[in-house]
Formats: C-alpha cells, sequence, structure tokens
C-alpha cells in the first residue's frame, strides 16, 4: 500500500472487496483468502505471488529477458565476478521451472 502510495479505503476499492476486509487482515484478524491475493496480483502487475504469500522473490517484482541460449564456455557465467548457481522462471500462470548449473 505504501509503494502505491494507497489507503486501505482506495486499496479496496481497486480490488474490488469491502473495507473491512482490508481492515481485517490488516489487523491481524483475518488472513487473506485466495480469491484476495489473487485480487492483489491481477491488479497489481508488480506485487509477485510468491513474495506475497511467503517472502520470497522481489517486490516490486522484476522483469528480466531471459537469454535466448545457454552460455556456450564456462567464462560467460560470470558477471562482476560472481558465478550464477540458478535461474528460476516464474510463469503468469503461478508455476515456475529452476535451472541449475
Amino acid at each position: 500500500m505504501d509503494y502505491h502510495e494507497l489507503s486501505a479505503s482506495l486499496l479496496a476499492e481497486k480490488i474490488n472487496v469491502q473495507r473491512s476486509s482490508i481492515s481485517h487482515i490488516l489487523s491481524g484478524r483475518n488472513k487473506p483468502s485466495l480469491d484476495f491475493i489473487l485480487k492483489i496480483t491481477s491488479t497489481f502487475k508488480d506485487v509477485d505471488i510468491y513474495w506475497l504469500l511467503n517472502g520470497t522473490g522481489s517486490f516490486p517484482k522484476v522483469k528480466e529477458n531471459m537469454p535466448s541460449s545457454t552460455p556456450s564456455s564456462a567464462t560467460s557465467n560470470y558477471q562482476g565476478g560472481k558465478k550464477i548457481q540458478r535461474i528460476v522462471a516464474f510463469y503468469t500462470d503461478g508455476t515456475f521451472d529452476e535451472y541449475h548449473k
């Protein structure tokens, strides 16, 4: 809410839920339903569902283009002295693929 500079009332309007739903979730009285989570992620494209559910991933969601082919030599796996360990691709349907070296 802070990132998008929204009050609880404005967030409720944007995702089409009652203001009391937002209030109950923020106070810890209720946990968000799957429907609520999906409304957030479909309305705010920069919110990663994995970040929202368990704190993994990033916020705002980083959109990066995947390389068109795998590197041909070991030296191309280095960027600034860092070696790529794994690549995770998240899809819009909530699934993901993980690639290990």
